[in-house]
């Protein structure tokens, strides 16, 4: 049996994986605070996540019918781009700033233009820095609080921080480095002169953890935590990965041709790619993955984060919520909705806020809001796609995952806006699930097993979840996507 956790910004959950009977065998998590204000600052504890971490984990090792000596292997997802900066205790010297962090958005400006721009961003990197990644954390970090900043000897991402937990070894894996900033995602190794421009007094060979392969374990349990909680001493942790890299495992994203869509707090949209890629757009991140290959990206900011203000402002439960969207008609009569509620990364706009337009008195009703702001999250992740260019095009299915996924309504707005068929797989929650996976390959790989067979035995699609375009309302959404893209043009100056 294995174990998958996924650190995510709400909650963190745990799963409890049989991969001989394939099948899942106990979930649980437990929720997160966040730290927030009107100047884009978004921050954690990361005592919260070891103490989610501790809870979620005891109650599935507690589910009937799990013997805990029969964990072997532990695989941890967690928050792409936040920074865990350590004392020499191994204490955060500052709470974590998160990959929705729009505060340190004149940083990264700054950034870009002394790496010489996009083009050397491009040379240095293989991708353009985005407000969100680590690099312009750490940049604000040692102009804002430069008492914290002088007692780091530690720089780890969210996941790495509990695999340090769990092993006491500060590693990372190429996946989840890609983010930071301050890594060449071709050459797959850190880039210390670009970390010399962001922090010149920090020594990386000090600070930044060891780079390890996808499919080599981070370490072995601490034996006082494999005693606490009732595990064997020789349980292995798996390299473990950013949750849209594990998130990508989940779906069975690891060969060409699949393409992943996420409808969390934020949204994402990968697509595997065995070489670097450099696409047209700057937003399109040549990632790494987590299985040894390349994962594309876009990151839109603003998807459940967005819908869930709306739902909460009207006191909707979400069946309620649903059937409110589901009786206004394509296009909300005219309503538009930029839901940038918290900045967005693409399009890239680090400083929006929300925008409610076209409103008149015969169209502001709870049902057209509704549908705009569920509208307007979606179009964001279309605009994201369209980014991809070559890359997607042609895909005949997209794999729909996070909380949004369980909307019917959601996926097949989904399927219209995009005109491509859309499926979930039975998990939804899929990071926990690709963690679980990844901690089994490592544990398993010296043995011939490959994280294909794996993902085969793992990864259900659920029939009854498929949302084939409307070809009426795919008609429909041409223009009503239009008149989104004039919005941008409108209020932000983006081309339309």
């Amino acid at each position: 049996m294995y174990i998958g956790v996924d650190c995510g910004t709400q909650s963190t959950k745990v799963v409890v994986v049989d991969v001989e009977r394939g099948a899942i065998l106990a979930e649980a998590s437990r929720p997160h605070s966040l730290i927030e204000d009107d100047h884009g600052r978004r921050e954690q504890d990361p005592g919260e996540w070891i103490s989610a971490l501790r809870g979620a984990l005891g109650e599935a090792l507690g589910s009937v019918g799990i013997d805990p000596m029969a964990i072997r292997a532990i695989g941890v997802s967690g928050q792409q781009h936040g920074l865990v900066a350590l004392d020499d205790k191994g204490e955060p010297v500052y709470p974590a700033k998160l990959w929705c962090d729009t505060e340190t958005a004149a940083h990264n400006a700054a950034l870009v233009e002394r790496l010489g721009g996009e083009a050397g961003c491009l040379d240095k990197l293989g991708l353009v820095l985005q407000t969100g990644y680590t690099a312009s954390k750490l940049a604000w970090l040692r102009e804002r609080e430069p008492q914290a900043y002088r007692r780091i000897e530690s720089l780890l991402l969210p996941h790495d921080y509990l695999n340090f937990w769990l092993t006491g070894e500060r590693v990372t894996e190429a996946g989840d480095a890609s983010g930071t900033g301050y890594f060449d995602t071709r050459a797959r190794a850190w880039r210390e002169d670009v970390f010399a421009a962001i922090a010149p007094e920090l020594d990386p060979d000090r600070v930044l953890p060891r780079l390890i392969e996808a499919s080599e374990p981070a370490g072995t349990l601490r034996p006082a935590l494999a005693r606490e909680l009732g595990l064997s001493s020789d349980v292995l942790v798996s390299s473990g990965g950013g949750d849209n890299m594990l998130g990508a495992i989940g779906t069975g994203n690891i060969t060409p041709g699949l393409v992943t869509m996420s409808l969390g707090t934020s949204g994402t949209v990968c697509a595997y790619s065995p070489a670097p890629v450099i696409a047209d757009s700057a937003m399109v991140a040549n990632f790494c993955s987590s299985t040894g290959g390349w994962l594309p990206l876009i990151c839109t900011m603003n998807v459940t984060s967005a819908t869930t203000r709306v739902r909460e402002l009207f006191g909707l439960d979400l069946e309620t919520f649903g059937e409110r969207i589901a009786s206004a008609s394509v296009g909300a009569e005219g309503v538009t909705v930029l839901p940038f509620f918290n900045g967005e990364r693409v399009p890239m706009l680090p400083e929006a806020s929300a925008s409610f337009l076209g409103l008149s008195g015969a169209n502001v009703t709870q049902a057209n809001l509704c549908r705009a702001v569920m509208e307007g999250a979606t179009f964001g992740l279309r605009y994201g796609l369209d980014l991809f260019g070559s890359l997607t095009e042609g895909a005949s299915q997209i794999r729909l995952i996070g909380g949004g996924a369980k909307s019917p309504v959601w996926r097949q707005m989904v399927a219209d806006v995009t005109a491509t068929p859309v499926i979930c797989p039975e998990v939804t929650d899929a990071a926990a699930l690709g963690a679980a996976l990844q901690a089994a390959w490592c544990h398993q790989h010296a043995h011939g097993v490959t994280l294909e067979a794996l993902c085969t035995r793992l990864v259900h699609l659920d029939a009854a979840s498929v949302a084939e375009p409307d070809a009426g309302a795919t008609a429909a959404y041409r223009e009503v996507y239009a008149r989104y893209h004039r919005a941008l043009a409108e209020r932000h100056g983006l081309a339309p």
